[in-house]
This record gives C-alpha cells, sequence and structure tokens, in this order.
C-alpha cells in the first residue's frame, strides 16, 4: 500500500483525534480523542464542522502554523479510512500526522506521546496502520485505564465515573497543551515533557 507522497509546497499539521459519532457515544471512554480534539478546536476557535472524506474537519492557525482537525466519522474500528484521504487529498508527510486515541492499558489520565508503534490492540489504531501501511506515525495516547474484571469492549463504551471524571478532564487540558507543544516544536519535545 502506498504512504502518503512528500510535502510538496505546503505545510499543515493534522491532529486526528479517534471516536465513535453520535449522541450514543458521547464522552464515553473510547471518545477521548474527539473530546481532546473538540477542546483544541474550542481553545483556539476552530470551526469543526465541515464534512468531508468521511470526516468532520476544521482548518485553523495554532501556534503559527497551518493546522487540519480531523474526527472520523467512520466508527473507531475504520478510522484508518478518513485518516488515508485527508494525507492523499492534501498530500501531506506522515511527519505532519498525529493520532490521538484512548488507551486500556495506561493507567486513567497518563499521557504518552510516542514516534510510533504497534496498535496495542486498539481497533482504531490497527485501521488506520492498515490503511497507511505503516505504524511509524506519532500518536497521543491517553490513559483509560482497565478494569479486569469488566468486559473490555463495556469498559471502553462506558462513561466514567465522577472522581475518573475530574481527572480525565484535567489530562485532556494537558493533552491540549501537549499539542500545542507539538504543533510547534515537534514530537521529541512533547516525549519530554508530558510523558509522565
Amino acid at each position: 500500500m502506498r504512504v502518503a507522497v512528500e510535502l510538496t509546497d505546503h505545510s499543515m499539521k493534522v491532529v486526528v483525534g479517534i471516536g465513535n459519532p453520535g449522541r450514543r457515544y458521547h464522552r464515553t471512554r473510547h471518545n477521548v480523542g474527539f473530546e481532546v480534539v473538540d477542546m483544541l478546536a474550542r481553545s483556539d476557535g476552530i470551526d469543526l464542522r465541515k464534512r468531508r472524506f468521511d470526516a468532520l474537519l476544521g482548518e485553523g492557525k495554532i501556534s503559527g502554523e497551518d493546522v487540519l482537525l480531523v474526527k472520523p466519522q467512520t466508527f473507531v474500528n475504520n478510522s484508518g479510512s478518513a485518516v488515508r484521504q485527508v494525507l492523499d487529498w492534501w498530500k501531506l508527510p506522515l511527519g505532519e500526522l498525529l493520532v490521538v486515541s484512548d488507551d486500556v492499558n495506561l493507567p486513567i489520565g497518563v499521557l504518552r506521546f510516542r514516534r510510533g508503534g504497534s496498535a496495542g490492540g486498539h481497533h482504531g489504531l490497527e485501521s488506520i496502520i492498515a490503511h497507511l501501511g505503516t505504524e511509524a506515525f506519532q500518536r497521543l495516547r491517553i490513559g483509560i485505564g482497565r478494569e479486569d474484571e469488566k468486559d473490555l469492549v463495556d469498559h471502553v463504551l462506558g462513561r466514567f465515573t465522577r472522581s475518573e471524571r475530574k481527572v480525565m478532564d484535567e489530562a485532556s487540558i494537558d493533552a491540549v497543551r501537549g499539542i500545542t507543544v507539538w504543533i510547534a516544536h515537534g514530537i521529541d519535545e512533547c516525549m519530554n515533557q508530558f510523558n509522565g
């Protein structure tokens, strides 16, 4: 499978939040990626309502850089379709892409910026890897914890408790700060500052 071509004459950062569309999934654990991208859009005055490429899109400037915010509307398991279309249309290299997702393997509220790596069992990341033909894209994983006694699907599609929500709201604020640092300074600076 082809990988997005190298940059032509225009640079733009792409931030993709993974989640499921629709009211039923609003503020569930699996929609943390959507929440962070929504918060980023609000904080920088970016309208995130344009529908194209099976996604909601918003273009604007953050830290002086052109940025495209993306919320695939294909459900988590087929997130890669929208990501592939966006990168192809704007002819952007993988180095301009940051994917934001939940992670059951991290304690709740913990942030992890990474250069690449496996999907770690996350079906949205699996879909993006399959559509891009590579694991070599940057991502921000946000811990949602895991309850051993609970079915994994029920867990990720469930909502946070009140105490968990407080932790996640703080983590989302940190995530937005981290993404802003990524846009301005790159992944190394993010890993140094936010991988606690």
